[in-house]
């Protein structure tokens, strides 16, 4: 089967740092060293879609609709800690890694989205120019998608 894909790009400020709150100072500063202490990045975000393109429009994806999924899963992230302002961060069950922050707003974009018109196929996110992480729906396998960094 052949699908089209449309990529859509942002950036955003914003704070972060890592920590494990149930492991003691001596494991997070061996683990995290200086990234211990909160810091910012221009981060750069990349959201792939696919699906088949309208042949009425000529267009796979509605380009409002899929930025304002992308506005709702990253809006509130703008100048923000993200420590802070994503709940799976400040609860301890994410730290907010590139490639954590790609599967988060995967699974956040897809599921503003919903199930009509295009899926997200695949989003990567860019602390800096030499590192990023993603996260990609495997075609084939299991509909959830899986960690690619």
């Amino acid at each position: 089967m052949v699908t089209s894909s449309l990529i859509r790009r942002l950036r955003f400020e914003a704070r972060h740092h890592y920590r494990r709150k149930d492991r003691d100072e001596a494991w997070n500063q061996g683990h995290y060293g200086d990234q211990l202490s909160p810091h910012s990045h221009t981060f750069r975000v990349e959201v792939r879609v696919e699906g088949e393109i309208d042949p009425e429009t000529g267009f796979l994806a509605d380009l409002e609709r899929l930025d304002q999924a992308m506005e709702t899963v990253f809006g509130p992230l703008r100048g923000a800690d993200l420590n802070v302002a994503i709940p799976e961060v400040a609860e301890g069950r994410m730290q907010p890694s590139t490639e954590a922050l790609a599967l988060w707003a995967l699974k956040g974009i897809d599921h503003e989205l919903g199930t009509e018109g295009p899926r997200v196929r695949a989003v990567f996110v860019f602390e800096d120019d030499e590192l990023g992480g993603g996260a990609e729906r495997i075609h084939g396998g299991s509909d959830d998608a899986r960690l690619h960094s």
